[in-house]
């Protein structure tokens, strides 16, 4: 009878013969990811002003389009309804929100967390759901707040 042992990532890499300082430096220099459902990724408090007649913007004067600005996704998802979330994705602190006119949702390009309008999560991976700012439009003047 074979008895198997089930061991973690980092029991694995001591087993190889790793000690902590190089699976510390394996983590940190980004050779392997984890998957760490226990880390809270903070975001900060947010409060900018986005003109919609700026270029830049042009994507917001059109239902379904967005655009990120200070680390903040910020949708058109109905006539002079916008959405505001933090580009910092719950699951793993990634960088990569962006809004999916199609869905209407929150998605994560690095491990495919979905969030809704509301910033509740829609799959396991979006399970700690995300932060949604508040938003005030006064004239062309879009205001994105915590």
């Amino acid at each position: 009878m074979i008895k198997r042992e089930i061991i973690n990532r980092k029991q694995f890499l001591t087993k190889l013969g790793l000690g902590t300082g190089a699976i510390m430096a394996t983590y940190c220099l980004g050779s392997l990811t984890s998957c760490d459902e226990g880390s809270d990724y903070k975001v900060g408090e947010v409060d900018f002003i986005l003109n919609l007649d700026e270029s830049s913007n042009d994507a917001l004067n059109t239902v379904g389009g967005y655009v990120s600005s200070n680390k903040v996704v910020i949708a058109l998802v109905s006539e002079r309804n916008f959405v505001a979330v933090t580009q910092i994705c719950s699951h793993q602190g990634a960088e990569n929100v962006t809004f999916r006119s199609m869905n209407s949702d929150f998605y994560c390009t690095k491990h495919g967390a979905i969030f809704d309008l509301e910033g509740n999560g829609l799959n396991s991976n979006g399970s700690k759901g995300i932060m949604v700012y508040k938003t005030s439009l006064s004239g062309n003047r879009l205001r994105i707040f915590s």
